[in-house]
């Protein structure tokens, strides 16, 4: 379905010093520097994959989507999606994709919503019967009922960003590209967010490309994931793949009766003990956990056990530092 090949993105963005003087001089010559934001990335997606494209700030992730949406045109590399060049089939290309920007906004700022919900309408020419049908489940599963005919300026950053996501699924796209989608949600909002693209996605085979810095979004929705930095691909491949390879500790909580000491395991660190619960740190590397509360049962008398892995932030963040971005 999509096809990413070779694909590079330079800029050439003015630079100059501080002060009266340089600008001056800045008059007469400017000077350039040269921005890599993507450097021959390729990557294929199926159709009705969701896949989760992280990475830090300045990695790629937008010129990305840019790219993929038609908005942009690449510096070398080819790309087609559905059979179609993006950004030279524009008109026909956006009939088929929607897109949400966390950081833009595809709604006028001074005209209700649903002013610009008949606008797209029109410009995507739904059928009157489908656009009603549309807008009225997304009213009821976002809670928009009550601020449809709220001007756009006078919405909060989750109010509009809940009728972004509604606005980019009105003409019943085929791909959802979605940057930031849940930018200034609150928790219920999230949930009804992912909840309508896992159901898009299984009833109606809809593709999702999802870029976010919330690992929930991720962890929640995506199989496949591929993580970008400097504008290169670093890892692409399972999700569960990558907890397992980076998620090499597991956090052991113990209550137990304190009248006998506790003998730390081997490749097992004691973090904490106090009133008859230790908190242990665990390296699966070298030894499983099943093992080392085996041990522990057998020297002491427990009460309650919990193991806990590691926030995929920090095995996300390790990544980032194994690789400098």
């Amino acid at each position: 379905m999509i096809d990413f090949r070779d694909i590079s993105k330079t800029y050439k963005v003015a630079k100059r010093e501080p002060g009266l003087g340089a600008a001056l001089k800045a008059l007469v010559k400017r000077q350039y520097t040269t921005i890599e934001a993507l450097k021959n990335v390729s990557f294929s997606i199926e159709a009705g994959e969701i896949i989760g494209y992280i990475g830090p700030n300045g990695a790629g992730k937008s010129t990305t989507i840019k790219i993929l949406s038609g908005i942009l045109v690449p510096t070398s590399g080819t790309c087609t999606i559905l059979g179609r060049v993006p950004w030279e089939n524009r008109i026909e290309h956006v009939n088929h994709i929607g897109v949400v920007f966390g950081q833009r906004s595809q709604l006028m700022w001074d005209i209700p919503v649903v002013d610009t919900y008949e606008l797209l309408r029109d410009i995507y020419r739904v059928p009157e019967a489908q656009y009603r049908r549309n807008l009225e489940e997304l009213a009821a599963i976002f809670g928009l009922a009550d601020i449809l005919n709220t001007p756009v300026r006078q919405l909060s950053l989750g109010q509009r960003m809940r009728c972004e996501i509604a606005a980019s699924l009105l003409h019943n796209p085929q791909i959802l590209f979605l940057d930031e989608p849940t930018i200034g949600l609150d928790a219920v909002s999230k949930v009804a967010v992912r909840n309508y693209i896992k159901r898009v996605n299984s009833e109606n085979g809809v593709t999702v490309m999802l870029t976010t810095h919330d690992m929930g979004d991720v962890e929640a929705l995506t199989d496949r994931v591929m993580l970008i930095g400097r504008g290169q691909i670093l890892y692409d491949g399972s999700f569960q793949q990558m907890k397992s390879r980076y998620n090499t500790v597991n956090i052991l909580t113990i209550d137990y009766d304190a009248s006998r000491g506790i003998d730390v395991p081997a490749h097992t660190t004691l973090l904490s003990n106090e009133d008859g619960r230790a908190v242990l740190s665990v390296d699966t590397t070298k030894t499983p956990v099943s093992q080392v509360i085996s041990g522990l049962s057998q020297t002491l008398t427990v009460y309650d056990i919990a193991v806990q892995s590691r926030p995929i932030e920090e095995v996300i963040a390790e990544i980032y530092e194994e690789y400098a971005i």
